[in-house]
């Protein structure tokens, strides 16, 4: 067996989650490494001089560096497919998981958006079953998908519910 065929069952039709991901997590990235590498610059430079604050801004970069290279490749590994009888996820770069979710033990579905999601045009599905180890999650679809995936998820799961 092929190992990618594991993880990604060859013959589904895969999505993709939207690029626009991409252009978010980067902005996460920015804004969050800037302050703390600011913070770790004025304190090495306190207790090491300009040398502390070198090391402070290579740390820094070398960060910014990894996480730019990191964060398409982690888009990449997202996807979703949507079968008869149940639903595929996968995700992961270093750790590649598949985590298949039956319509019929599906709870229910959760749609959300945060300010910087909704200010790209995203939102985040995630399924919820009975099974608190499910991480189901499929984040970084454009609204109107996460709106058609949200309700056909949640009709699929009603009617093969109630097929039990």
């Amino acid at each position: 067996m092929d190992q990618d065929s594991l993880f990604a069952p060859p013959g589904e039709a895969w999505q993709q989650v939207s690029h626009k991901l991409v252009d978010l997590r980067r902005l996460v990235l920015v804004v969050t490494l800037t302050p703390l590498t600011a913070a770790l610059a004025v304190g090495l430079g306190i207790l090491l001089g300009g040398w502390g604050v070198a090391a402070a801004i290579a740390a820094g970069l070398a960060g910014l560096a990894f996480g730019l290279w990191l964060i398409p490749r982690n888009w990449r590994a997202w996807g979703y497919a949507e079968r008869l009888d149940d639903l595929l996820v996968t995700r992961g770069v270093m750790y590649r998981q598949l985590t298949v979710v039956p319509y019929g033990r599906m709870q229910y579905v959760d749609v959300a958006s945060g300010p910087l999601e909704r200010r790209y045009g995203l939102a985040t599905v995630q399924l919820h079953t009975a099974s608190p180890a499910t991480d189901a999650k499929i984040p970084g679809l454009p609204t109107a998908e996460a709106a058609r995936l949200r309700d056909r998820l949640s009709e699929l799961g009603e009617a093969q519910a109630a097929g039990l």
